[in-house]
């Protein structure tokens, strides 16, 4: 289903090309990291010889927001892309950091379909509406939405949790807590005791979270990941990169996201093979990309 260009949830098209089956990924270019369609300076080697397997870490960063509903169907999808990967145990995530909304107050007044007539213009009907669809997106992904009870807010201590879990390796665990306080439990995650509760719930020590809820602990570490995700481009949420190489923009269905695996971990193991000497090659250009787009959805960044 085609998206408009300018709704209040998601950004119009994809930059992602279909083309023989395969789902041709944007990819980044050392060292600039610049976003764009090619691979400058290097080309994609294709193995054809049976070989000893060899294990290779894959390394998934994603760029979402906690008050964002195309980043939690986004999440489930990719959840089901790493359940179809013939390596999921090879798959290593980490949630980084993008508000997006920075400049948002502590917490909203009015309602979910109030908010976004004011901000996009939109009326209350279509507000509703386009709160109704989301839900129905949701809902195909085994999500609840209840856009009548969020309370939507800054994210900026949330995302400060997020890295407390990540050196507690509960950053699934917590980024999930969150979401579902924000779209099912319609919480607060703006306020602090509530934060503190959800955290402890996720796993995390009480006293390290309040410590950092009273403190700045970590606020270093999500600007830095906002300064990357400028430099890589990124203006909208999800956003996945694969080993800093591959990205996929938007909460594609997993069978795109399962390509972005896919492809990633075919050149880190081949890579991995070659240092070995386990393989012999071929080597073809990238074949050029086409200019065939797809609807996408993601959440734009509001500054």
């Amino acid at each position: 289903m085609a998206i408009a260009r300018d709704p209040p949830l998601c950004a119009a098209a994809v930059p992602c090309v279909i083309a023989s089956g395969r789902a041709l990924i944007r990819s980044f270019c050392m060292p600039s990291l610049r976003l764009g369609w090619r691979v400058l300076g290097c080309r994609l080697r294709w193995n054809h010889a049976i070989i000893t397997t060899v294990s290779t870490a894959l390394n998934i960063e994603i760029w979402s927001d906690v008050v964002c509903p195309w980043c939690y169907i986004g999440k489930r999808r990719f959840e089901r892309s790493v359940a179809f990967f013939s390596h999921p145990g090879e798959v290593t995530v980490t949630y980084r950091s993008f508000e997006l909304d920075p400049g948002a107050p502590a917490e909203r007044s009015g309602t979910h379909a109030g908010h976004l007539d004011g901000k996009y213009g939109m009326t209350i009907a279509q507000a509703e509406q386009a709160s109704q669809q989301m839900t129905q997106h949701a809902a195909a992904d085994g999500l609840e939405f209840r856009f009548d009870l969020i309370r939507g807010g800054n994210t900026f201590d949330a995302h400060r949790l997020l890295h407390l879990a990540k050196e507690h390796g509960l950053q699934p665990e917590m980024k999930e807590r969150l979401l579902r306080a924000t779209f099912t439990e319609g919480l607060s995650i703006s306020d602090k005791p509530v934060l503190a509760r959800l955290a402890v719930e996720a796993g995390l020590p009480a006293a390290q979270v309040q410590a950092v809820l009273d403190g700045d602990n970590y606020a270093d570490a999500v600007r830095a990941d906002e300064q990357q995700a400028a430099r890589y481009g990124i203006t909208g949420a999800p956003f996945f990169v694969a080993d800093g190489k591959y990205a996929v923009s938007g909460a594609q269905p997993p069978e795109v996201l399962l390509q972005l695996l896919q492809r990633a971990y075919d050149e880190t193991s081949h890579h991995a093979r070659c240092r070995l000497g386990l393989t012999r090659r071929l080597e073809r250009p990238d074949p050029a990309p086409r200019s065939t787009r797809t609807s996408m959805a993601r959440c734009r960044w509001t500054p």
